[in-house]
């Protein structure tokens, strides 16, 4: 089953402005290809240095950054952010990689981050992504907000307030919910709850009806917003 791009949003200017940061040139080519009209990159680097520089001579209303760079002193991604800290008002930050290790997603996010999302995604997705950071937003890949919550004090699971949206689904939607919003597949948690994949369609479907959402990336967002994952 597919994933719908994430719809853009009405209260941003658009096209967004974006510099693009990783140290592969095709890599850079490709991405700037793959975004569509709701994007225009405006700069582009290939290390810490220059990233802080192009940063602090562009002013974009977001940054889409490698977390693994050459350069600076070694910090790759998170010190372009730390070197950029006085903009974070104006220009937010956006990791895009190739990694999913708790370490990279925590240790971006620490230095001032908006969000991470990793290479697998999308251009559509990664375009309402950008779009979603540049209004004020945060945005994870599925699986990724899970250490984010952890690393910052929240256990995982923990409601930490009544949510009257979330009295409207069932407990097994509740199960459902959380392990989608998590990453996990259709296939993966019919294993986990031993229910058939057709079920688990069925209660995805029931459950972003009952909350209003459009897909897994904005219930992933939700489920993180009430420290629920």
């Amino acid at each position: 089953m597919s994933t719908p791009a994430t719809p853009p949003r009405t209260d941003v200017a658009l096209p967004v402005p974006v510099v693009l940061v990783d140290d592969h040139h095709m890599f850079r080519a490709g991405v700037r290809a793959s975004l569509d009209e709701r994007v225009t990159v405006v700069g582009e680097a290939a290390d810490v240095d220059q990233a802080a520089t192009a940063v602090r001579a562009l002013r974009p209303a977001v940054v889409l950054l490698d977390v693994h760079l050459p350069g600076g002193t070694g910090g790759g991604g998170a010190e372009v952010v730390r070197l950029c800290t006085d903009l974070l008002g104006e220009t937010r930050f956006l990791a895009l990689s190739v990694s999913d290790a708790a370490e990279d997603v925590v240790a971006v996010i620490r230095s001032g981050a908006r969000g991470y999302v990793t290479k697998n995604i999308s251009g559509a997705d990664l375009s309402g992504a950008v779009v979603q950071v540049a209004g004020g937003d945060a945005v994870f890949s599925p699986r990724l907000a899970g250490f984010v919550l952890d690393a910052f004090g929240t256990a995982a699971g923990e409601v930490s307030v009544a949510d009257d949206e979330l009295d409207r689904l069932s407990r097994r939607e509740q199960e459902v919910m959380r392990l989608i919003a998590r990453g996990y597949s259709y296939r993966e948690v019919a294993g986990e709850l031993f229910i058939s994949v057709k079920t688990v369609e069925t209660h995805v479907s029931a459950v972003l009806r009952k909350l209003q959402l459009s897909n897994r990336y904005e219930l992933t967002r939700w489920a993180a917003a009430r420290h629920i994952l």
